[in-house]
């Protein structure tokens, strides 16, 4: 008999969903869904906003990443005023772009997936938690809150508060850096450094045995898009959009940041709040593409920080130029960390950090700009149109989640297939379809936005799976 399995709601991620998985008459699964059930509506509600107020209205988009959306927001608005921002306003943009990665990476590892690597993917969902894990491993969890705490204190120094800061302005900075705070930060980052390093050769040694996992956690071979710098070099301020094949190897090099709708198409399916981006040159749903730390490591040529290129080399010695399980992606948010300490240090010792001229000014000189950066689960786009007073008529946001949905569908499906059995379904069984899901860390308030018309569809099925009732809303 047909059956259908819901998790609901999915743990330990940040916003609201649920997976529903249909087993056919033989118990096996035959598809899966990761239903977005929450909506933010801030494609519409700006409209008629001036654009300097953009910046800061889309850091409340989210509370875990504002500064992503502060950071591609800016851009978008530099565009539309055609300026060049100050060097050092740049510098200042990437230290606390570089600032939320770290914190949003430790979130994510330490708080959200650890509890399955440290405690088992079979614990006790009692205990399979961060107070579990502070309970047995206090140290491993004091390292998770020492290091977002580092991150989380630079976003603070700079902006004035950890969430929703509003230093990042349409043409550079609000105010230059003390010579104290950037001399505080620099004391902190040897500690943040240690920590990031011992847990990554902790997650080494630990990663084989999880053998099942790594073989269904999503993988199979896609494409991938990251921001790449001039030499290829990892990059997560500016740069070009690169798009790899399965196998790592480049396939464009989007400079022209406006022509991205060359390149990604958008679908709404009527089951969830998230939309579909695809490649455009394979079609929907065939042109599917990750980002997010797993593909910046698969894109880029290297990272440019000496220990990170340690790592990659190894990491790439080790799973080859282009690993597709997105388990991969826990170990690429280390390396992450690790190359954002370092880049924070030369970024902090350049000689013209301190610079006071931090902010361009200009009045509306385009009536069109694209702003895109990335954030900690992907590339960020945000794409503007305004009147000639300035005032906002039209947005579009491509999420890094969104880019992910055709990938975590099917990741989900993947893990299903292989661990849930109709006969005997477990909890660690269901966790591990989760666990999919954690692995590509999604940010579901920063996602969920609206392309042309949304829909939302209800059924209600009897026990064979037939159709009794159905109520669409357009």
């Amino acid at each position: 008999m047909a059956q259908t399995i819901t998790i609901n709601p999915v743990t330990r991620i940040e916003g609201h969903a649920k997976i529903t998985l249909h087993l056919d008459d033989q118990g096996k699964v035959a598809d899966a869904m990761f239903h977005i059930t929450q909506f933010r509506g801030f494609e519409k509600f700006v409209e008629g906003r001036p654009l300097r107020e953009m910046p800061s209205i889309m850091a409340r988009i989210c509370g875990i990443c504002p500064v992503s959306h502060l950071v591609a927001s800016a851009k978008a608005c530099d565009e539309l005023l055609a300026v060049e921002i100050p060097a050092v306003a740049a510098k200042l943009r990437r230290v606390m772009n570089l600032a939320q990665l770290v914190q949003s990476h430790a979130l994510s590892f330490f708080h959200l997936s650890s509890p399955d690597l440290m405690l088992g993917m079979d614990a006790d969902p009692k205990e399979r938690n961060i107070f579990g894990l502070i309970a047995k491993h206090p140290e491993f969890a004091r390292d998770g809150i020492l290091l977002r705490k580092f991150g989380q204190q630079i976003i603070e120094r700079l902006g004035g508060k950890r969430i929703h800061p509003a230093w990042v302005v349409p043409g550079g900075v609000n105010e230059p850096l003390a010579e104290q705070t950037r001399n505080e930060i620099l004391s902190e980052i040897p500690g943040a450094l240690a920590i990031a390093r011992r847990t990554l050769e902790w997650f080494k040694s630990i990663a084989p045995k999880f053998e099942e996992e790594i073989e269904s956690f999503a993988n199979f071979p896609t494409m991938h898009l990251g921001l790449v710098g001039p030499r290829g070099e990892l990059e997560h301020y500016d740069g070009a959009m690169r798009f790899c094949n399965e196998d790592g190897e480049k396939i464009v090099d989007l400079t022209e940041h406006r022509r991205y709708d060359e390149f990604i198409g958008e679908f709404v399916e009527p089951w969830t709040y998230l939309k579909f981006p695809f490649f455009k040159k394979r079609g929907y749903p065939d042109g599917v593409y990750r980002v997010g730390p797993l593909s910046r490591l698969i894109v880029a040529d290297r990272c440019g920080t000496p220990l990170a290129d340690h790592e990659l080399t190894d990491f790439r010695l080790r799973l080859g130029r282009a690993p597709m399980s997105s388990f991969y992606s826990h170990w690429a948010r280390l390396i992450e960390c690790i190359y954002g300490c370092e880049k924070l240090v030369q970024l902090l010792e350049a000689p013209d950090i301190l610079d006071e001229y931090v902010q361009s000014r200009a009045s509306v000189n385009r009536l069109e700009g694209v702003g895109v950066s990335e954030a900690p689960r992907g590339t960020l786009l945000h794409h503007y149109r305004i009147d000639r007073n300035g005032q906002m008529r039209w947005l579009n946001l491509i999420i890094a989640t969104g880019h992910n949905n055709l990938a975590m569908n099917r990741g989900i499906k993947q893990a299903a297939e292989r661990f849930i059995r109709a006969e005997k379904i477990e909890e660690g069984a269901l966790n591990r379809v989760e666990a999919v899901i954690r692995a590509f860390d999604p940010c579901l308030s920063c996602s969920t936005h609206a392309w042309g018309q949304m829909q939302l569809l209800m059924q209600l099925r009897g026990p064979q799976g037939e159709l009794l009732h159905e109520l669409r809303r357009d």
